[in-house]
């Protein structure tokens, strides 16, 4: 008898095409490969330190709009965990790149950044705790592929192998699988318009984490030097 299809593997089905380019890319092959230009990976760390700051603060947010002690608590942890290590891990990262204090004063997002916190803010303001980890899942997951394929890359440069060493850790696995449960538990309960929001928010963002890797690769700017966030 065929195991019923879960309400995340449809939704990874559904987005194949994106969800794969993402290994395609060439900011990702050149990580490992090892041949990325380190002003790329620069760029990317500052953006994804802004974007993680935000991540926190909606998997906040979700915790908030749990209907129970336990999600509540567990979202909690998870904002806690993208503080603690993620953005720590970053500003390891901005020690090696030696990113002076004057320059994170003076950052701006990039467009694909700003917008990209922008999409995850209008579903934590206007949906469930569902249509929320639909918005979030995206990050986990996707990055949780990569660094499994990629696990037995060694590029020569350093920063690159703790990077792929980090998104495939047992420690990271865990956090996409837990993340992945919620979703699919709380699809169950969901009535059809809700998922179809899940799944609008899911692919939405889906198509951000892709877009998120060609805006380090060109070092995107905005079409006028100014800046508004």
């Amino acid at each position: 008898m065929a195991t019923k299809e879960t309400f995340t593997q449809m939704l990874r089905k559904e987005v194949h095409d994106i969800w794969e380019a993402n290994f395609e890319h060439p900011f990702v092959k050149g990580i490992a490969k090892g041949d990325l230009p380190i002003e790329c990976f620069r760029f990317y760390v500052l953006q994804d330190s802004y974007y993680l700051s935000h991540f926190a603060r909606v998997q906040a947010i979700a915790a908030s709009k749990a209907e129970n002690l336990y999600m509540t608590s567990r979202m909690a942890s998870h904002a806690q965990g993208t503080y603690e290590a993620e953005l720590g891990l970053h500003n390891k990262f901005m020690e090696l790149l030696k990113v002076s204090e004057e320059e994170l004063n003076q950052f701006r997002p990039a467009p694909t950044a700003y917008a990209y916190t922008s999409h995850l803010y209008r579903v934590a303001e206007t949906g469930t705790v569902g249509e929320v980890i639909a918005s979030l899942l995206p990050c986990y997951w996707i990055y949780y592929d990569i660094g499994q394929s990629f696990k037995g890359a060694k590029p020569k440069e350093e920063i690159y192998r703790t990077w792929i060493d980090t998104y495939g850790g047992e420690w990271f696995v865990k956090l996409v699988l837990e993340q992945i449960h919620h979703l699919d538990r709380l699809a169950e309960l969901a009535s059809e318009t809700e998922k179809e929001k899940m799944k609008s928010a899911f692919t939405i963002s889906c198509q951000y984490e892709l877009a998120f890797w060609e805006m380090a690769y060109t070092q995107e700017k905005w079409l006028t030097d100014k800046t508004y966030a």
